[in-house]
């Protein structure tokens, strides 16, 4: 019966985002990438679910009063056990055949930030078993995120990533399977799209949503701040002082300056894990470089900002977005990377 089970076993890697979670299935790829969103709507004193993921984004800021949009996860950790739990059950039915769910035994690896506490890893097993289950693992985001990126983690040969997500940035020097140095920072995305939200405020008196400011972001952010005016945009928001809407324009220069202080944090957290790093394993990075992975390495010049900050040659992942989660798939299928894996 266990062979059984075995030949039908749907096990899943997700890697669970503050912005964004990725579901890896076992010997098929990633099968899903939605944004970790959850729309809650109250009837009579009864709070239900209403959408998850891109419908529950769309929502975001155009809400009635009975419905609430949150993200359960902050900071790279589950801030709302129940309502991530309602949101990895939700995506892990979207995954898994629903008629053939009882006869399928599968299990979960769960990608967590390095520097995550017993608390944070008891929140997201219970939830990751909550949701169907059988055996939980749980995986270092940065050595995830190395394996996604071709990097041979198993070679005694230093090696530097920095995974920058929507909520936290991982810094990790990595050797012989293992973390030589890692550290977590709460700066991200997230903190990027606040920068942005309060220069307009600050400077324009003009109020945006997170939606306009994450627009803004993708679509004209740059990392180094170009030598004129760079391109312009367009944005809406309510005047802080009329109350009513109004359009301005902004710069390349001023987002630039405005995000300033969030991508220089970044930059700190590399140096530190740098200083921090053994004389042999330095010495491998000068040959190796610098590998950028997630959502944050899509930053504009953010590859050109370290390199000039650090000396040293740095390179964005092939698909950076999907790093992470290709990389705990991987852990699953390769049995050479099998003790990445931690039991939970």
């Amino acid at each position: 019966m266990r062979n059984l089970f075995k030949l039908q076993s749907q096990d899943i890697a997700i890697d669970l985002g503050t912005a964004n979670t990725l579901v890896y299935l076992r010997d098929q790829g990633i099968v899903l990438n939605e944004p970790s969103v959850v729309a809650l709507e109250t009837s009579d004193g009864v709070t239900k679910v209403r959408a998850v993921g891109a419908d529950a984004k769309m929502m975001m800021g155009k809400t009635p009063a009975n419905i609430k949009v949150i993200r359960p996860l902050k900071d790279g950790v589950i801030a709302d056990l129940d309502v991530a739990e309602q949101m990895i059950k939700h995506f892990i039915r979207k995954v898994h055949d629903r008629k053939a769910g009882l006869l399928r035994r599968f299990d979960i690896a769960v990608c967590i930030p390095s520097g995550s506490t017993n608390v944070q890893k008891r929140a997201i097993r219970d939830a990751a078993s909550n949701a169907g289950g059988s055996r939980i693992y749980f995986i270092e985001e940065p050595m995830a995120a190395a394996i996604g990126a071709g990097i041979a983690v198993t070679e005694p040969v230093g090696s530097m990533v920095v995974d920058i997500g929507g909520g936290t940035t991982e810094v990790a020097i990595l050797s012989l399977q293992g973390l030589a140095y890692s550290t977590s920072g709460r700066m991200g995305g997230d903190k990027i799209d606040d920068a942005i939200a309060s220069h307009i405020r600050r400077k324009h008196n003009l109020a945006i949503g997170e939606s306009t400011a994450e627009r803004i972001k993708h679509q004209m952010a740059s990392a180094v701040s170009p030598i004129d005016r760079g391109q312009t945009m367009h944005i809406k928001g309510r005047d802080l002082v009329r109350g009513m809407p109004r359009k301005i324009i902004v710069t390349e220069t001023e987002i630039a300056d405005a995000i300033a202080e969030p991508v220089g944090q970044i930059t700190e957290s590399v140096r530190n894990a740098l200083e921090n790093s053994a004389p042999e394993l330095a010495a491998d990075i000068v040959d190796q470089g610098i590998i950028l992975t997630g959502g944050g390495a899509l930053l504009g010049r953010i590859d050109d900002h370290i390199s000039d900050e650090t000396g040293l040659a740095v390179t964005i992942a092939e698909d950076p977005l999907t790093c992470v989660a290709n990389g705990a798939g991987r852990a699953f299928e390769d049995k050479d990377y099998n003790g990445v894996l931690i039991p939970a």
